[in-house]
């Protein structure tokens, strides 16, 4: 399937906020494919996908878990908005003909990452959170110009800031959250010293 066939289903399936924000992530994705020398079509798909569940119902992603066999953590059933990401990645190479395991594992760990991310997961991740529409992260300047810079450091940042925001809004945390966190925290606190 074209990225513009998959733009036509998607226009259909997503609210046009939902939509937009989708264009935006794939824009940013392949910007930073560009800076990290990924290839632009795969990347522009994972983009595009990224969020194809999330205007699917609570209760239309749990039914779609249990169609489909996927498991969920705790957090995941305990906040929904986790879910889709998971059922993305299976809709992805079931409505969009996806085979490819990189593009459905980028869009699978898009919400929480994971520990040694793919490149292309780190850009979807990234791409997810800076692209042009957010505006509301209290550091999105510092952590956009970051993410050209070095996007492992970018990712400790993201997923540090994310872990805050949850913590004080009282939200459910991921386990696969703090993970990412830890695991990319060793390396951002390396880079900062080489950089000061």
């Amino acid at each position: 399937m074209t990225t513009d066939e998959i733009k036509e289903l998607l226009i259909k399936d997503l609210k046009p906020s939902r939509y937009k924000h989708t264009i935006g992530v794939a824009y940013t994705a392949m910007a930073l494919a560009m800076r990290y020398e990924l290839p632009l079509r795969h990347t522009e798909a994972a983009g595009l996908l990224h969020d194809c569940a999330k205007c699917m119902s609570d209760d239309d992603l749990l039914k779609y878990c249990i169609d489909n066999y996927i498991e969920l953590s705790e957090a995941e059933l305990n906040n929904h908005a986790l879910i889709h990401s998971k059922v993305g990645a299976v809709l992805a190479r079931q409505k969009y003909n996806i085979e490819n395991e990189d593009i459905l594992d980028a869009i699978r760990f898009h919400t929480t990452g994971r520990p040694g991310m793919t490149m292309l997961e780190k850009i979807i991740f990234t791409a997810d959170y800076i692209e042009p529409g957010r505006y509301l992260a209290s550091r999105l300047d510092e952590i956009r110009k970051m993410a050209f810079i070095d996007i492992d450091a970018c990712i400790y940042m993201i997923s540090s800031d994310t872990l805050h925001y949850l913590e004080i809004t009282g939200c459910v945390i991921d386990n696969m959250t703090k993970q990412t966190c830890e695991f990319y925290k060793e390396y951002y606190e390396n880079w900062r010293k080489a950089n000061e």
